[in-house]
């Protein structure tokens, strides 16, 4: 029997996955921007602040992973955070810095502490420094122009409630929520 043209694309198995902290309050503000600028926003990865990067391959997270995961990401109490400045990593990346900062380095921490075999960006960088990606890599002019066009929008503010194991790969609209953590209470 001849392939049909009605046949769904056969999508490819996720290779990576992440644990942040989706921030749905940026997207109206950074949306657009992130979509042109941060590769990882077409592949389906939200606005967010990454907790850890890489996370355990997909093919082995199952309950006892996630189980670890919760007990870390419970350990911290949920709090509000704005965003009110941008920054730079050099001029590569333009981000929005958190605060309170500590609170997601708590998050960060309890995490890594848990998963050790998991260095947060493969271990390239000393310092983890939370933060939301604006735009990545993009030419240095449209990042400006992007840091321009949010700093007339800020403060962005949320309530940290919740951490998502997110699973995919470099594939267009890849990135899904396999689970969602929920803090301690505040």
């Amino acid at each position: 029997m001849p392939p049909t043209a009605h046949m769904p694309p056969i999508q490819t198995p996720p290779t990576e996955s992440a644990l942040i902290v989706p921030v749905p309050e940026a997207d109206p503000i950074v949306g657009h921007l992130r979509s042109r600028l941060d590769p990882s926003a077409a592949w389906g990865v939200p606005a967010h602040v990454t907790v850890l990067y890489p996370f355990v391959p997909p093919d082995r997270i199952d309950v006892a992973v996630l189980a670890t995961a919760a007990g870390a990401i419970r350990t911290v109490a949920r709090f509000e955070a704005r965003f009110a400045r941008v920054a730079w990593f050099g001029d590569q990346v333009v981000w929005l810095a958190p605060e309170p900062a500590r609170a997601f380095s708590e998050l960060i921490t309890a995490v890594c502490e848990r998963f050790p075999d998991c260095p947060p960006y493969g271990g390239v960088h000393a310092e983890v420094m939370p933060h939301l990606t604006i735009g990545d890599g993009a030419p240095v002019a449209e990042l400006r122009t992007a840091e321009e066009l949010v700093r007339g929008h800020l403060p962005i503010r949320t309530e940290v409630a919740t951490a998502h194991v997110v699973c995919g790969s470099s594939e267009p609209g890849s990135w899904h929520t396999v689970a969602e953590l929920y803090l301690g209470p505040g």
